[in-house]
């Protein structure tokens, strides 16, 4: 199974994108899904959690813009930024983790970039 995420562009400080990832075939027994972000030069983090049951967690810097969401019925998660800054430009990838081999997918990554 493989997690393909899209919804990444360019775009201007204070506009909105939504991002959407979504796994090639079923990922049973899920215990949480998130999104990471990787900017130039700069170590992987999370920017946003929730697990299976809805408890979510934001990192300081993108709480109140930046909401994450799921979709349990075909275990798709989504990112909705808002109000978007040029710090938040990054490389952004979902991450699903399950109980059951192999544990942990990861996404492509898909492109943000935000002008100033």
């Amino acid at each position: 199974v493989q997690l393909q995420a899209s919804g990444g562009g360019l775009v201007r400080a204070g506009g909105s994108l939504r991002l959407s990832c979504a796994p090639s075939g079923t990922i049973f027994s899920i215990s949480s899904m998130a999104w990471y972000r990787q900017a130039p030069g700069q170590q992987r983090e999370m920017v946003a959690h929730t697990t299976i049951t809805g408890t979510s967690y934001y990192v300081d810097a993108v709480k109140g813009r930046f909401t994450i969401s799921k979709d349990n019925a075909n275990n798709t998660v989504y990112l909705q930024m808002n109000s978007l800054k040029p710090e938040d430009t990054a490389d952004y990838y979902c991450n699903i983790q399950s109980r059951l081999s192999p544990y942990v997918y990861w996404g492509q990554g898909t492109q943000v970039t935000v002008s100033s």
